[in-house]
């Protein structure tokens, strides 16, 4: 069977569900339209153990759909003897892969484009879900905030699709799909991915105006920008040759690692990973969109869940009595302090404090969305408005010694949602890779968690543009 999404799991029928969340067919759900086009199997007459694929091995389908040439330059045989002398650091970054990879070579093959852009994530993040590059680029494939924004990926106070794993390779996809037809090359369409299709347009005028070649090899550029094609064409000679140079390659399946299942009632965090049975990491692993302790269903979310304990999950919740949300979301109508609003919201200050990630000596701006516990006076799911909209914008309190009467200014610092509204041809000229700290990012093991960030360095010469 040829798959053109990895396999997305909808549980349709779930009688017993708790009576504070009705996760069954009759509960209307927002589908999301890059969703739509999955195939998903229905529990109740098919089994996850029937899905097969036409290879039983995932790099030899990756070195099959190779398409790219080597450039054989100097760059790019350096680059390969420097991840043939860290074989522990690419072990890891495969190894990480292996969670992601079958998706996003279904995806890519889906498109017709070569299985090399499959690689491409061991470039930007090394596999690092949560990966963060000095320049604020996020997730496997460093989406700058404003060229997500722009690629429809969500960016509030309760997820950032730019580390979510479907909707970021989908928006990566369509960002390179649009780069080669501007550039007609795939060399130069990953290079303006990484360095932005303006700078890559003027340096291709430029060496026009001075009688000049404008292929990737011939124009004048960042450094990294210049390093990153090579890159990506070093571990595609890994990947084609691993024995050559000294490295062992994971075994990977020709078969989904996860599933997705969709959100039809508003659940804690905690509450999937104990029904599912899975260690927290793992979850984190897979669901590093989520910024706080609740899946929203009118956020039209899924969860991804490994490929073996979708239907635990099932057996589970069909068993669970109990409320399955133990949050709820507010709208700060005025600005003030974290102590005033807690006892305007009456909740603890510093469950108000924590789970918002407010520092101390921060005001609440006005028009803010923040979530509190679920009460009875607070029941339901939040609301679409806010699912799709919540941001939270903080205020330095005023100090201390300001006297009343007299004018005293608070310096204010926005945080929480992203900003701006800029074009799709801005895009072109905002993404920024991570690429030269990519070794920094994934130092520490293979797992990633939602608590810890790694950060990645940008390398000074590149654009900054957000």
């Amino acid at each position: 069977m040829l798959w053109r999404y990895a396999v997305i799991l909808m549980i349709t029928v779930l009688s017993g569900c708790a009576s504070t969340g009705d996760w069954s067919s009759d509960t209307p759900t927002r589908q999301d339209p890059r969703a739509s086009k999955a195939k998903r199997v229905n529990l109740q007459n098919q089994s996850v153990s029937e899905l097969y694929a036409p290879s039983s091995n995932l790099w030899i389908r990756i070195r099959d759909g190779f398409e790219m040439k080597p450039m054989n330059t100097p760059l790019e045989i350096e680059q390969v003897r420097w991840l043939s002398a860290r074989p522990d650091y690419v072990h890891r970054s495969m190894a990480r892969s292996s969670r992601y990879l079958f998706y996003i070579v279904q995806e890519v093959n889906a498109r017709n484009m070569p299985t090399e852009i499959a690689l491409l994530p061991f470039v930007e993040s090394a596999f690092v879900t949560n990966a963060k590059s000095s320049a604020k680029a996020m997730g496997l494939w460093q989406f700058m905030p404003a060229t997500g924004k722009d690629f429809q990926l969500t960016q509030n106070v309760f997820r950032d699709e730019r580390r979510d794993v479907l909707q970021s390779t989908d928006a990566a996809l369509d960002y390179l799909q649009r780069l080669y037809k501007q550039f007609g090359s795939w060399d130069l369409a990953l290079a303006a991915y990484n360095w932005g299709a303006g700078n890559v347009s003027k340096a291709q005028k430029r060496n026009l105006a001075a009688g000049l070649p404008t292929d990737y090899l011939s124009l004048k550029m960042p450094n990294e920008t210049r390093n990153y094609v090579p890159k990506l064409m070093a571990y595609r000679q890994i990947v084609l040759d691993p024995q050559a140079y000294g490295i062992v390659l994971p075994d990977l399946e020709n078969h989904p690692y996860f599933v997705a299942v969709d959100v039809g009632s508003d659940i804690d965090v905690a509450l999937v990973i104990k029904l599912s049975e899975i260690p927290e990491d793992e979850f984190h692993s897979l669901n590093p969109s989520f910024n706080k302790p609740v899946i929203l269903s009118n956020a039209n979310q899924q969860i991804l869940l490994p490929f073996g304990h979708a239907e635990v999950f099932q057996e589970n919740l069909k068993k669970y009595t109990k409320p399955l949300s133990s949050w709820s979301a507010v709208q700060v109508t005025k600005t003030e302090s974290v102590d005033q609003a807690a006892k305007t919201l009456g909740v603890d200050v510093d469950t108000l404090r924590t789970v918002n990630s407010i520092p101390k000596g921060m005001r609440i701006r006005a028009g803010s969305t923040v979530l509190v516990p679920k009460t009875h006076q607070r029941p339901g799911d939040i609301s679409v408005a806010l699912a799709e909209n919540g941001s939270l914008n903080l205020d330095k309190s005023a100090p201390k010694n300001c006297a009343k009467g007299t004018k005293c200014v608070a310096a204010k610092t926005g945080k929480g949602a992203a900003k701006g509204n800029s074009s799709a041809n801005k895009a072109a000229t905002q993404h920024k890779s991570a690429s030269t700290g990519l070794a920094k990012s994934a130092k520490n093991g293979s797992s990633n968690t939602a608590s810890s960030t790694p950060k990645t360095s940008t390398s000074k010469g590149a654009s900054k543009l957000q």
